[in-house]
């Protein structure tokens, strides 16, 4: 059997379930932050300050003294040092490396030349590289020596004859066969991508290849480091608080305990933006003030037309930005998407069109306003799925953000296209003299 290797400490797990509390206390009483943090045991202050959102971590760092980062950033993991120095002014950061432990500062400095949104800048430089025809004797003293060393179990990465990537020899094996073991016998196959790869390239890496890990390459396919999986959950959980934001017309750059002021500059552009497409939904409705006034029932109906056609077409528009993130569909391509929602939405427009002309028939005695409601119902909605479905793939393709824009145009097409397809079939089918 290979010898089983001792671990000497864990890198902190980020975000443990009692750290929620003093977070929470922190966010809430930002004048007695430093010394809420300073309370808390310096092994676990840098799990606490990974926690924190981007503003919380460089107000804390940027009130730490030098003495007080260091052992925060010998704390954790190469990658997550890294993460932390990058929030602060780089004069700083220089200054704080130079202290650092030399193999923490040797990774440190290797990762900060990468940008943070690109494969080599989310990558962990914790692994060692073993050739296919060593064994797992070999490998155990190459596992404990960068154990000792670190602190850290490493990632053990296979390569070819010709040095390339071949995978990665799970480290629990070697505690199930002899030491004579060969590596190349046991060695998992893993996604690989080129360092350069942005940070969409890697999340769809991460969905199509159901691993835990994938390897960054160089240029010349040499390894450069791993991303692992918890660090891309990190990243879609903070791509879906954003994404929430952005549809609501809030800027992610907001707080919860912000000022009254703050709070006026992120949000009135939108609202206005909101006003000024009200107004224009408005104007429909009052082309047919008189026959709304003739039939006060359809004010009734208005806002459920309206308001169906709004959350179908939010509903296509997740699905389209959620396609063009995955890059499963663009302009060029998105036709048949388009269609597809547009016949989704008809169908969806029969089921609840009956439902509602069904009500109108049997609570308002009147099979005529029923139909009315049918038929408005399954037009708007087919307006929710295409414009719902379009707009998106248009704002992507202008260069602008699908999620912050697309809404308030949507949402504008569905009431203007919902309130004058009812209102013209009621003035045409319901009102007097018609």
């Amino acid at each position: 059997m290979a010898p089983l290797l001792k671990k000497k400490k864990t890198p902190p797990a980020v975000c443990q379930i009692g750290d929620k509390d003093v977070i929470e206390k922190m966010l809430r009483k930002p004048r007695q932050r430093m010394e809420i943090f300073r309370s808390i045991d310096t092994a676990d202050q840098g799990r606490v300050l990974l926690c924190q959102d981007s503003r919380v971590q460089k107000s804390i760092m940027n009130n730490l003294h030098t003495h007080e980062m260091i052992p925060i950033l010998n704390s954790v993991d190469p990658d997550q040092a890294t993460e932390l120095m990058r929030q602060l002014p780089e004069g700083r950061a220089k200054r704080l490396t130079n202290q650092l432990s030399q193999q923490l500062r040797e990774k440190v400095e290797f990762l900060l030349r990468f940008h943070p949104k690109t494969a080599a800048g989310m990558m962990d430089v914790d692994y060692i590289l073993v050739h296919q025809d060593q064994t797992f004797g070999d490998v155990a003293k190459l596992i404990e020596k960068h154990d000792l060393e670190t602190g850290r179990p490493p990632i053990v990465l296979v390569l070819d004859e010709e040095s390339k990537l071949l995978g990665e020899l799970p480290v629990y094996i070697l505690a199930l066969k002899p030491a004579s073991t060969k590596v190349a016998n046991n060695t998992r196959k893993l996604p690989s991508l080129i360092y350069n790869a942005d940070e969409r390239a890697v999340v769809t890496t991460f969905l199509k290849h159901p691993h835990r890990k994938v390897v960054v390459l160089d240029e010349d396919k040499s390894v450069l480091g791993v991303i692992h999986s918890d660090d891309i959950l990190a990243i879609l959980d903070k791509r879906t608080a954003r994404d929430l934001f952005r549809f609501a017309g809030v800027s992610s750059e907001e707080d919860a305990l912000d000022s009254p002021l703050q709070k006026f500059k992120h949000r009135w552009m939108w609202l206005v933006i909101n006003l000024a497409t009200a107004f224009l939904a408005a104007s429909v409705v009052g082309m047919f003030e008189d026959t709304i006034a003739a039939i006060t029932l359809l004010a009734v109906y208005m806002p459920i037309v309206a308001g169906m056609g709004g959350n179908a077409g939010t509903q296509t528009m997740a699905v389209a930005v959620r396609g063009i993130v995955l890059k499963e569909v663009d302009l060029a391509s998105g036709w048949k998407f388009v269609w597809h929602e547009m016949v989704s939405g008809a169908m969806n427009g029969v089921v609840n069109g009956l439902i509602v002309g069904l009500v109108a028939t049997i609570f308002n005695g009147s099979p005529m306003l029923g139909l009315v409601l049918a038929i408005a119902m399954v037009a708007n909605l087919m307006i929710a799925g295409f414009f719902g479905a379009l707009i998106p793939l248009i704002m992507k393709a202008l260069g602008k953000d699908p999620a912050t824009s697309a809404t308030i145009f949507i949402t504008t097409c569905t009431d203007v296209g919902g309130f004058f397809v009812f209102l013209s079939l009621a003035k045409a089918l319901l009102a007097p003299g018609s």
